[in-house]
């Protein structure tokens, strides 16, 4: 009985790796056996038992994988220190350069504020605000074919047909296009809705109207990019400056080839992007949609 009742406890704890059952075990072997065999011999049985437990339980441990957070195949584990660190740049979005003047002036102002605490925090303040709006956050484009990603973050404001801007020659006949406003929280870096080399770069000076009306499309500053797809397929994007913004930055040239999903451009303060797709493209999302921009799917190309 007090083999069987060992082989029982090895079974019951290599199956469920309960270190709880073996105290009650160990009080039932010892108080069944003391009486008949003497104290000495029960202790010597358990003894065995415990440690053929431990040994069977580390060997089944040591097997079971264990859950990480996938890497890169060979790169190195982080530990302590620069394990937090890995952390906190995931959480933080890095920051746009063209928004480095912007933080680094309110810094300086703080530091320059001295003892004059009410200095300190508006500058503080205002840096802390420029690095939200110039953040400039890492996307993954969705690995599908024949898809138009969104270019910009944002409320999707329009979604109807219309005449491409003048100044890039398209012609005369309206096209699909999606319209999506940025307010001053989003995050207003511009990124390409679809891989494929840049033909036409077109800036246009205008009024700086309220970016979430209609007529701003036409009448508001803008600068227009056509990219060209490995298949001919023209999609155009068009930055469009709103009521506070006053700047538009595009950083390719004609000429370029860009992926899916890369940053072009970057509009100040609050702005609008529309993009005009080739006639018979399957449009996906309606107006009121929030969007991200290089993940979002906007429309299908046909083939």
């Amino acid at each position: 009985m007090l083999i069987l009742s060992a082989r029982i406890l090895i079974k019951q704890f290599v199956l469920h790796g309960r270190a709880d059952v073996l105290p009650a075990h160990r009080t039932a072997l010892s108080g069944k056996h003391e009486g008949r065999r003497g104290g000495a011999a029960s202790r010597k049985v358990w003894t065995r038992s415990f440690e053929l437990c431990r040994t069977a339980h580390h060997s089944r441990t040591k097997e079971e994988p264990v859950a990480r957070r996938p890497t890169p195949p060979g790169t190195p584990e982080r530990t302590g220190l620069g394990h937090i660190a890995d952390l906190v740049k995931a959480a933080i979005p890095p920051l746009h350069p063209a928004g480095l003047p912007f933080v680094a002036a309110p810094l300086a102002l703080a530091v320059l504020g001295g003892r004059r605490r009410w200095l300190r925090r508006t500058g503080l303040t205002a840096a802390a605000a420029c690095a939200a709006f110039f953040r400039h956050p890492n996307r993954v484009p969705p690995n599908r074919a024949n898809i138009v990603v969104a270019p910009a973050d944002g409320e999707i404001a329009l979604v109807d047909s219309a005449v491409p801007p003048a100044e890039l020659n398209l012609g005369d006949a309206a096209l699909p296009r999606v319209s999506i406003f940025l307010s001053v929280l989003d995050v207003h870096v511009q990124r390409t809705p679809v891989a494929g080399t840049v033909r036409t770069i077109a800036y246009q000076r205008g009024q700086f109207r309220s970016a979430d009306l209609p007529e701003a499309s036409s009448v508001n500053e803008r600068n227009s990019v056509v990219l060209e797809t490995a298949s001919g397929q023209l999609i155009t994007v068009v930055q469009i400056a709103g009521l506070l913004a006053r700047r538009i930055v595009c950083d390719v040239k004609v000429g370029d080839g860009l992926g899916i999903g890369e940053t072009y451009g970057l509009i100040r303060f609050g702005s609008r992007v529309d993009t005009y797709f080739p006639a018979g493209t399957r449009l996906l999302v309606e107006p009121g949609q929030r969007t991200i921009g290089a993940e979002t799917v906007l429309a299908e190309l046909l083939t």
